[in-house]
């Protein structure tokens, strides 16, 4: 028997999962390892931190096959030669063919302070105690929020839609709010902001965090909570391996997305470089990619010569419970219209994912 071990139940493990599940070998035996026992909509990690929805809404079990097992563990190191998986506190995992999923983690820049004294929503455990401490702030209270991305600008609408009675500041390191959308997406998030309490410092920088303190331009500004969104970066199993990686430190791949020099090594999501920015589109359509390498050289087929682009179809945003923003077909959209496109979209990948845990 083989083991095709996958390491985490993200965006793209879970589409690797529910993608080969059908068209497993017998000889075949995948092992998920994952810290959580279940898979999680990232994308909804904002509204968990601001309260609008708990973690129940948010989760899908992961596929239920009898060739499938799931070993909740969290990876410390990996031995490419020796293929080896070394877990925390458990017994290291032998593999055939890999494929890590690992995602990311908070990228601080080197600001000092900001690892100690601020929030994250980076996963369900941190956007939970996120939550805690939002929850226990009292009427009034300063918030901040550093990065004015979408995972920012989206906590912000939803924590003021849920607690109007705190005082947001959002800081932005550009001159426009989502300064890489069209302009009429950032005019209207500027004025949903606007007409919401909520202020948006622009043209920050932040030089240094200490407790309760934020240091934009070196200026010392008081907050009861700081919560980080200005940027990730790969996992940092993934930052430790001795493999080609690009300036972000992402994994560079062959067009079937596996290692240079090993073609039994895949990397999907966060970790991988590819020429789109990461999301959770461009995670599952990488994953469909793979799943179809894998299931070729299960049938002893020949790859394609050339993969097909990851065509994406577009970026959408909340602006709490009833507007919204994105980008569809390169037609930017406000309002109404793309707060319902998103729900819609949410339900659909939810109804998907749930008829392989059934």
């Amino acid at each position: 028997m083989k083991n095709l071990v996958i390491l985490g139940g993200g965006y793209g493990g879970m589409k690797i999962l529910t993608s080969i599940i059908p068209n497993l070998p017998y000889n075949v035996l995948v092992t998920l390892i994952d810290k959580a026992p279940f898979h999680f909509l990232k994308t909804e990690y904002y509204a968990l931190a601001a309260g609008t929805v708990s973690d129940k809404h948010i989760r899908i079990p992961f596929p239920k096959h009898p060739q499938v097992s799931l070993i909740n563990g969290e990876v410390s190191s990996l031995d490419l030669d020796k293929k080896k998986i070394l877990l925390k506190n458990k017994e290291p995992i032998h593999f055939d063919d890999l494929i890590i999923g690992l995602g990311c983690e908070d990228n601080y820049h080197n600001i000092p302070g900001a690892d100690t004294y601020t929030h994250s929503i980076q996963s369900v455990n941190k956007s939970q105690k996120t939550y805690n401490h939002l929850n226990e702030l009292e009427p009034n209270s300063c918030v901040a929020i550093i990065g004015g991305g979408l995972s920012g600008v989206e906590l912000a609408a939803e924590l003021t839609e849920n607690r109007s009675d705190l005082r947001i500041t959002l800081f932005d390191s550009g001159k426009m709010i989502l300064s890489s959308y069209p302009a009429r997406v950032s005019r209207y998030v500027k004025k949903w902001f606007e007409t919401h309490g909520v202020a948006i410092v622009r043209n920050s920088n932040i030089t240094r965090i200490e407790k309760n303190i934020v240091y934009n331009h070196a200026e010392a500004i008081f907050f009861d909570c700081i919560v980080w969104t200005a940027g990730v970066k790969p996992n940092s199993v993934v930052q430790k391996l001795p493999v080609e990686k690009d300036k972000k430190g992402r994994v560079l791949l062959t067009k079937y997305h596996h290692l240079h020099h090993n073609e039994h090594v895949f990397v999907v999501g966060d970790c991988a470089s590819l020429n789109k920015p990461p999301s959770a589109q461009l995670a599952e359509g990488q994953a469909e990619q793979i799943a179809s390498v894998l299931i070729a050289r299960w049938k002893g087929e020949k790859l394609p010569e050339y993969m097909p682009e990851i065509r994406l179809k577009g970026i959408l945003g909340s602006l709490g419970k009833k507007h919204g923003f994105g980008l569809v077909a390169n037609k930017p959209l406000t309002g109404r219209v793309p707060r319902l496109i998103k729900l819609g979209v949410l339900w659909k990948d939810k109804t998907k994912k749930r008829q392989f845990s059934k």
